[in-house]
């Protein structure tokens, strides 16, 4: 038998639900292969060969020639007024054809310097301490000297040795074994690698007064920049927690929950504003004003656009209004004002309103009340409006978090070298002294030098938030 009417309108109903639901699935699908590090929070390294190319507007010449500009300032090697070797040459004869005569004793005519600057021959400095035991004459008491500080082995490796080994892993970036190759190759010091890992841990054991110090100064601050990357341990993922402001740099490693980003010591009863992404496990930091990283927003609102640009105009509204605020802060601060006028503000709050407006109008909910995800978005914009443009009314707050994502940088290019660490332990060392080689060289430090102090009298600590 035929199916009847009803049937057949049951069947048309089901093929227009699966039909729907099929070009749901297909958008999906379309826009995470349309994702990339400009629109999602994908990391630059994931876009491969396949980087994305800068869309129209985004990227303009400069008109500059490449390389060094005219007048701007040279650098190149001085002449040191003491050499280590002088080498003389001097001609034996007349370059006369018809003289040849011999130029012994004859006068100086003139000099030209040239030096060369090359490595020393790789042998290490070896000093040795002598103890002297003296017998008093009169009671007949024998006394020992007491050895120098820091001398307590047989034989052993000394303060720069140590210092050089934790700049080579910390500071450039080195795996262990690396470290003891140069080590032996360039400087004539033979190390194992496991001596390499007992220095790094060493060195991350003292820096415990620093870790305080630095959780002290930076509770204080006004404005703190968060934010928590994965890194690869042990076959798993831990997150490197940084609270930093352009002057003080602290990580501590721990999971994503609200009790990890605590774990610091530096973000309990905070009160001064955090910029940070819009994860959820800061929420429960009440005390502190929030603002939201502009270029996170920018980026969700590209990939929103860029999975439908006829259906999702109101994104490119919204990063405009954005940009626009971000461009009148900049104008506002470089003229020396503190603040935007009431009618800026008012401007940029009615441009955020309608775009927030549009965006609804194209997002409506389907028959179950569902929004889709750019529906989603846009609730998130009406929601956080004030976190999100808190930065249209501090002009001391940054439009984007770029300050944890620059002091961040050094643990994603240990993992590209390394691709992971083999312990937590080891992420953990290398944290706290990427904390401290960070903070010094904010200071204006060397990195050399603050490594030596902590070997022998302690950590170097920041006296102020002020790089000086």
């Amino acid at each position: 038998m035929p199916p009847s009417y009803e049937e057949l309108l049951a069947m048309l109903v089901e093929l227009r639900e699966r039909v729907e639901r099929l070009e749901a699935e297909n958008a999906e699908l379309r826009r995470r292969l349309g994702l990339n590090s400009s629109n999602s929070s994908k990391p630059p390294s994931s876009d491969g060969l396949a980087r994305p190319r800068p869309q129209p507007g985004e990227s303009k010449s400069s008109g500059r020639r490449r390389g060094k500009q005219p007048g701007s300032p040279g650098s190149t090697l001085d002449l040191v007024a003491d050499p280590d070797q002088v080498v003389q040459h001097r001609p034996v004869q007349c370059a006369n054809p018809a003289c040849g005569a011999g130029l012994d004793g004859c006068r100086e005519y003139g000099r030209q310097r040239r030096q060369v600057v090359e490595l020393p021959e790789p042998r290490p400095v070896v000093t040795e301490h002598q103890l002297i035991a003296l017998q008093c004459a009169c009671c007949g008491q024998v006394t020992e000297p007491k050895a120098p500080d820091g001398v307590s082995g047989r034989v052993q490796y000394g303060t720069d040795v140590k210092a050089g080994v934790v700049y080579a892993r910390a500071a450039q970036f080195l795996p262990y074994g690396r470290v003891a190759a140069l080590m032996g190759d360039l400087l004539g010091v033979r190390v194992s690698t496991g001596f390499v890992y007992q220095v790094v841990a060493e060195a991350a054991r003292r820096l415990g007064p620093f870790t305080t110090h630095m959780a002290a100064l930076l509770h204080v601050q006004d404005v703190l920049h968060a934010d928590e990357p994965p890194a690869r341990v042990a076959g798993g993922f831990k997150y490197v927690h940084v609270a930093c402001t352009p002057s003080l740099t602290l990580f501590h490693v721990g999971g994503r929950s609200a009790a990890d980003v605590d774990a610091g010591g530096v973000l309990p009863g905070f009160t001064g504003t955090l910029v940070r992404d819009g994860y959820a496990a800061y929420r429960h930091l009440t005390d502190a004003g929030h603002a939201w990283c502009g270029a996170h927003l920018i980026r969700d609102l590209r990939g929103v656009h860029d999975s439908d640009p006829a259906g999702q105009g109101w994104a490119e509204v919204m990063a405009g209004t954005l940009l626009m605020a971000k461009q009148m802060t900049e104008h506002a601060v470089a003229a020396g004002r503190d603040a935007l006028t009431e009618a800026e503000v008012s401007h940029i709050r009615a441009c955020y309103a309608g775009a927030v407006a549009y965006g609804r109008e194209c997002n409506p909910p389907n028959r179950d009340g569902e929004v889709p995800r750019a529906g989603k978005l846009v609730e998130r914009f009406a929601t956080h409006r004030d976190m999100i443009l808190r930065f249209t009314v501090d002009l001391a707050v940054p439009f984007t978090n770029n300050q944890a994502e620059r002091d961040l940088r050094p643990v994603k290019l240990q993992q590209k070298i390394s691709a992971t660490w083999r312990t937590l332990q080891g992420l953990a060392n290398f944290a706290a002294l990427r904390s401290y080689l960070s903070t010094a060289a904010k200071h204006g430090m060397d990195a050399l030098d603050v490594l030596k102090q902590l070997f022998t009298t302690g950590p170097w600590l920041p006296q102020t938030a002020t790089s000086s």
